[in-house]
């Protein structure tokens, strides 16, 4: 079994209150500690890789972006899953190419831009063009931001997800879906749903299982909690510094 394939099956037959966590390494060191924490799985977030190289949100560049998905890929035994925000401009055939050149098993696709939500029928084309280049190669976690871009509507997101999967997505990820719609959202997508979660606060990944989370994961929530740590050491240690 390829380790797309592994990766895909984490997916399918889980119970309710056991979706798949995935936790989001930003560099190679976390992606060992994580690993070696007993992950089967992991999914970097775009946000935290950024931090961790020098850049705002949305800001890193392709090239470095692949870069550090490859040095994570390369630091582990477990199939990492690359969130590559909009895809960098890039045609689905050189976008598939890169990825499966960094050792990616899958990746994130959001259907957002700085101006906004894209259109959903083509959006929903240019995924169907990455499915087509990838095949079975790589598993598409299709994000939808309604709800971050002051669309509340479930409704908004439930058509999306059909559009969507129907192009060939394996997971939809209504990224920050409030808690009491989820079990809406789980009720109307055909498919596994990808849903965030903030380390130290909110429901439980077991509860957001029981809502309809198929898999769990954590944007750049981990990579923001170590910060803090560092800088809360960082701050003791220039506490005693000679004044």
């Amino acid at each position: 079994m390829s380790r797309a394939a592994a990766f895909r099956a984490l997916h399918h037959g889980r119970a309710p209150d056991d979706p798949l966590v995935l936790p989001g390494p930003w560099d190679a060191a976390s992606a060992r500690v994580f690993a070696e924490a007993g992950f089967p799985a992991l999914a970097t977030p775009s946000a935290g890789v950024a931090a961790s190289l020098g850049y705002a949100d949305g800001s890193t560049p392709a090239d470095e972006m692949f870069a550090a998905v490859a040095r994570i890929v390369r630091a582990v035994d477990v199939p990492v899953s690359a969130d590559v925000e909009g895809g960098y401009g890039l045609a689905p055939k050189e976008l598939v190419e890169r990825l499966l050149e960094a050792g990616a098993v899958g990746c994130n696709l959001e259907d957002s831009t700085g101006a906004g939500l894209k259109d959903p029928a083509e959006h929903a084309e240019w995924l169907a063009g990455v499915r087509e280049a990838a095949g079975d190669r790589l598993f598409l976690n299709a994000r939808i931001d309604t709800f971050v871009r002051g669309v509340d509507a479930p409704e908004a997101a439930l058509e999306r997800a059909a559009a969507y999967v129907a192009a060939g997505a394996d997971c939809v990820y209504p990224i920050a879906a409030p808690v009491a719609v989820l079990p809406l959202l789980r009720a109307g997508i055909r498919g596994p749903v990808n849903v965030l979660a903030r380390p130290g606060e909110g429901p439980s990944p077991a509860v957001l299982g029981g809502l309809g989370a198929t898999r769990v994961t954590f944007g750049p929530g981990l990579q923001r909690h170590a910060e803090q740590a560092v800088r809360e050491n960082a701050e003791r240690l220039a506490a005693r510094l000679p004044r």
